[in-house]
C-alpha cells in the first residue's frame, strides 16, 4: 500500500543532530579550501604566479583567480540544483565535497610560473572553476537539508549550522597559514610552506565523505518524491514560477557577500601594501573574528527563530552600512586591537546578522520540489558581483584612486541593495516547508 505523503514520520532529535553536523563539519572542510586559496591569493600567488606585474597588479591578478571560483559557482548552483531536486539532496551533498577538496588538494601540487610559464595561471585558473563548481553545489545541499530536516520552530538556528561553516573553515585556513608563517621563513613559505595546508585538506575531505554518506535524505524531498511532485526541469519551473524570490534571494546576499570579502581578504592587500603591516597581525583580526562567528551566527540563527528573518537581517545591514568608513579608520591607525574591534563589529555584529537567517529564509520562499534551484541559484548567482569581485573591485579602485572612499562607497551601495530587498521581501518564517502548502510570492 502506497504511503500517505502526509503521514511520514518527523525526523528525530538524533537525525536532526546528525544532519546539522553532518552541514556544518561538510562545508568547513570546503570553505576552509575555498578561504586558504582567498588568503594565499592575497598573500602569495601575485609573485608566484603573476611575477612579471608590479606589486599592485600583480596581486590584482591572483585576487582576480579568486573572483573565477565565485563565477564558477553560479554554474556549479544550476548543475547541483537540477539534481538535488531531481534525486536528492544527499548525494550533492557527497559529491560537492569530493570536488572542492580534488581542486584544492591539486592547487597544493601546481608548479608555479618559474617551472611551468604561462601553463602554470591557467592551471590555476581551471582548478579555481572547479572549486568553484563544487562549492557553488555545495551550500544549497547543506542549507535545505539542515532547515528541511529542522523542526518548525527551530529552523533558523539548524539552518545556521552550515552558515557557521564559513568561520570554522576560515578559522582553520587562516590559522594554518599563519603558523606555516610563524614556523618557516618567509623564503620557506613562499617556496613551501603556502604549499602544506592544500594538501593536507585531503585528511578532511576523507573525513566529510566518510559523515555525509551516513546522512538520510531529506524527508520533505522524500514527501515530495512520494507525492509524485518531483519537476522534470526545476531550474527552468522556478524561474518561470517564482522569479520574484529568486531576485529577493539574491539580494538579500549582497550586503553579507560584499563586505565579507572585503572584511576578511582584501583587507590583507591593502595591510600589507598600502599600510606596510605584517600579515600575523592581519591574519590575527580574521582568526578572532573567526572564532566569535562559531557563536554568532547561531546566535542569530536562533534570533530568527524568535523574531522574524526580516528584523534580524535589517539589523545587521544597518551596522554594515554604518561600519563603511570607519573600518577604514581603524585599519589606518595601524593599531592591531583597534583593528581587531573594528573588524569583530562588522563581521559578528553586522555580517552574521545578515548570513546566519539565509538558509532558513531562502528555503521558505520556495517551493520543496524547485527549493535546491531557487535558494542555489538566488544565493550563487548573487556571490558573482557580490562576494568574488568584491576584492577585485576593491583592489581596482584602490590602485586607481589611491585611497579607501570609493572603496566604502561601493561597500554602502552593496548593503543598501539588501536593505531594499529585505523590504520588498516577505517574512515567512511560520510557513510550512511540506508540499501542497502556500509559498510566499
Amino acid at each position: 500500500m502506497a504511503v500517505d505523503p502526509g503521514e511520514r514520520p518527523a525526523p528525530t532529535a538524533a537525525e536532526t543532530r546528525r544532519v546539522a553536523g553532518a552541514t556544518l563539519i561538510g562545508t568547513s572542510i570546503e570553505w576552509f579550501d575555498f578561504f586558504v586559496y582567498g588568503a594565499a591569493a592575497a598573500l602569495v600567488f601575485n609573485k608566484l604566479f603573476f611575477p612579471t606585474a608590479n606589486p599592485l597588479t600583480g596581486t590584482l591578478l591572483a585576487l582576480s583567480t579568486f573572483g573565477v571560483g565565485f563565477v564558477a559557482r553560479p554554474f556549479g548552483g544550476v548543475i547541483f540544483a537540477h539534481f538535488g531536486d531531481r534525486i536528492g539532496r544527499k548525494s550533492m551533498l557527497v559529491l560537492s565535497v569530493v570536488m572542492m577538496g580534488g581542486g584544492t588538494f591539486l592547487v597544493g601540487l601546481l608548479p608555479t610560473y618559474a617551472t611551468i610559464g604561462i601553463a602554470a595561471p591557467i592551471i590555476l585558473v581551471l582548478l579555481r572553476i572547479v572549486q568553484g563548481i563544487g562549492l557553488g553545489g555545495e551550500w544549497g545541499a547543506a542549507a535545505v537539508m539542515a532547515v528541511e530536516y529542522a523542526p518548525p520552530h527551530r529552523r533558523g538556528f539548524f539552518g545556521s549550522f552550515p552558515q557557521t561553516g564559513v568561520p570554522a573553515g576560515m578559522l582553520i585556513a587562516n590559522t594554518s597559514l599563519l603558523l606555516m608563517s610563524a614556523i618557516v621563513s618567509d623564503e620557506a613559505f613562499l617556496s613551501w610552506g603556502w604549499r602544506v595546508p592544500f594538501l593536507a585538506s585531503i585528511v578532511l575531505v576523507a573525513v566529510g565523505i566518510v559523515i555525509r554518506l551516513r546522512v538520510a535524505e531529506s524527508p520533505v524531498f522524500e514527501q515530495a518524491k512520494s507525492a509524485g511532485k518531483i519537476e522534470r526541469q526545476p531550474v527552468l519551473a522556478v524561474l518561470r514560477r517564482q522569479p520574484g524570490n529568486v531576485l529577493r534571494a539574491a539580494g538579500l546576499r549582497f550586503a553579507e557577500n560584499s563586505t565579507f570579502y572585503i572584511h576578511t581578504t582584501f583587507v590583507l592587500t591593502y595591510g600589507t601594501v598600502v599600510l606596510g603591516m605584517q600579515r600575523g597581525d592581519l591574519l590575527l583580526a580574521v582568526i578572532i573574528s573567526s572564532a566569535i562567528g562559531l557563536a554568532s551566527i547561531p546566535f542569530y540563527g536562533w534570533a530568527c527563530d524568535r523574531f522574524g528573518r526580516k528584523p534580524v537581517v535589517l539589523w545587521g545591514s544597518l551596522v554594515l552600512l554604518l561600519m563603511s568608513w570607519p573600518y577604514f579608520w581603524a585599519l589606518d591607525t595601524r593599531s592591531v586591537p583597534l583593528i581587531v574591534l573594528a573588524t569583530v563589529i562588522a563581521v559578528n555584529v553586522g555580517n552574521s546578522a545578515v548570513y546566519a537567517p539565509q538558509p532558513a529564509y531562502f528555503s521558505e520562499l520556495f517551493e520543496p520540489e524547485v527549493r535546491y534551484s531557487g535558494a542555489s541559484i538566488g544565493a550563487q548567482g548573487a556571490s558573482v558581483f557580490a562576494g568574488g569581485l568584491a576584492p577585485v573591485i576593491a583592489t581596482a579602485l584602490l590602485d586607481a584612486t589611491g585611497g579607501y572612499d570609493w572603496i566604502a562607497v561601493y561597500m554602502s551601495a552593496m548593503v543598501l541593495i539588501t536593505i531594499v530587498a529585505a523590504l520588498l521581501s516577505p517574512d515567512p518564517y511560520r510557513a510550512s516547508l511540506r508540499t501542497g502548502e502556500p509559498v510566499p510570492v
